[in-house]
């Protein structure tokens, strides 16, 4: 039985960065549909660190961060954040709403842009649970998106402030998006719910 990402053989891990990378794949087709242009999108790295190593991977706790939050329902109760500088999420925003790179700024940032940024977390969150439902015919439920603007440490914090007990240990998905050279990179986590990981990796097939 695996607790625990920090438990896990390189075939798990294996199994879970294959995931990662086909809902990569298929959100890169939604997001392209979503803004009528092409955007690549390529999970370059997928690695397991523990939850208080987030931050630094980030940028450090003071970093200026978006982040948007998701709780998962279903057969394998998890959570979901996507995260990342909120210089980069004004880049990411000139991407999917077709601006000229720079036009969004921090100090003005409105709801249609807001809009815009839970729009991107629904589509990747969405993908990535399907491709893991579709591995594993388990059933994934997420939550309205919930989206702050505030120090990479203060969202941290107020995600175990709010959902208690966590996994010691998360699954990252470095995300990159690319459009006409342009490119941003920000981070997808998948924290499982005590108990969750074994369920899940049960149902893939690998675990032993």
């Amino acid at each position: 039985m695996v607790e625990n990402y920090s438990e896990m053989s390189d075939i798990q891990l294996d199994a879970l960065k294959e995931i990662g990378n086909i809902g990569a794949g298929n959100a890169a087709t939604a997001l392209a549909q979503m803004v009528k242009a092409k955007i690549d999108m390529t999970v370059p790295k997928v690695k397991i660190l523990p939850f208080t190593e987030v931050p630094d991977l980030i940028g450090g706790p003071d970093l200026h961060v978006v982040g948007i939050y998701f709780n998962v329902q279903g057969q394998a109760p998890s959570n979901i954040l996507f995260v990342l500088d909120v210089e980069k999420a004004c880049l990411l925003i000139d991407m999917l709403l077709g601006r000229i790179i720079g036009e969004t700024k921090v100090e003005t940032l409105d709801e249609m842009e807001m809009s815009a940024m839970m729009e991107l977390g629904n589509i990747l969150s969405a993908t990535y649970l399907n491709s893991l439902a579709m591995f594993t015919n388990l059933k994934f439920i997420p939550s309205v998106p919930a989206l702050g603007i505030d120090m990479a440490g203060a969202v941290l914090d107020a995600i175990l402030a709010q959902f208690g007990e966590v996994a010691d240990h998360v699954l990252v998905l470095e995300t990159e998006f690319t459009k006409d050279e342009h490119d941003v990179v920000g981070h997808f986590f998948l924290l499982p719910e005590p108990g969750s990981l074994d369920t899940i990796l049960t149902a893939l097939g690998v675990n032993f």
